[in-house]
């Protein structure tokens, strides 16, 4: 636990230390979610330009994701965030998966691949969010124990 003074008022931060079973489930989500997808597409009988796109979201979506993951919690922990920066996060997340829908919409694939790769994306992005809060619980974890020392 920790206190940080905002506005001549002490507010106190808890940070729960993640468990190691925890950031380790959330690790193999994230690397299974993107294996299985970049796999998926490595396989795909698709032009280059397209294996191209799909990977070019996959990027772009967990960015997004990590940046508004990090400005959610800065706002709630009182570091200043831009309403500009905080709304370009979470527009880019949204257009991403937009981009996802409407490319798997228009392609020549099985049902079932486009459903594999909407589901592999969606663990992709939600592992992703999961592993920056744990980084940033085990960082605050941390610095709660050396300052308590």
């Amino acid at each position: 636990m920790s206190h940080k003074v905002k506005n001549n008022h002490f507010e106190t931060i808890t940070s729960n230390k993640p468990t190691s079973a925890f950031i380790g489930a959330s690790w193999i989500a994230l690397l299974t979610g993107m294996v299985s997808y970049c796999i998926g597409l490595w396989n795909a009988e698709m032009e280059l330009n397209e294996k191209g796109y799909y990977f070019s979201i996959l990027l772009f979506g967990l960015f997004s994701v990590i940046s508004v993951q990090k400005s959610v919690r800065d706002r709630l922990e009182g570091i200043p965030v831009t309403d500009m920066y905080y709304g370009i996060s979470w527009f880019t997340t949204l257009i991403s998966i937009l981009l996802l829908i409407i490319g798997l919409w228009n392609a020549n694939l099985q049902l079932s691949e486009k459903g594999f790769y909407g589901m592999a994306f969606l663990l992709s992005l939600f592992s992703a969010i999961t592993v920056q809060k744990n980084t940033r619980d085990l960082l605050l974890s941390n610095q709660s124990e050396k300052s308590s020392e």
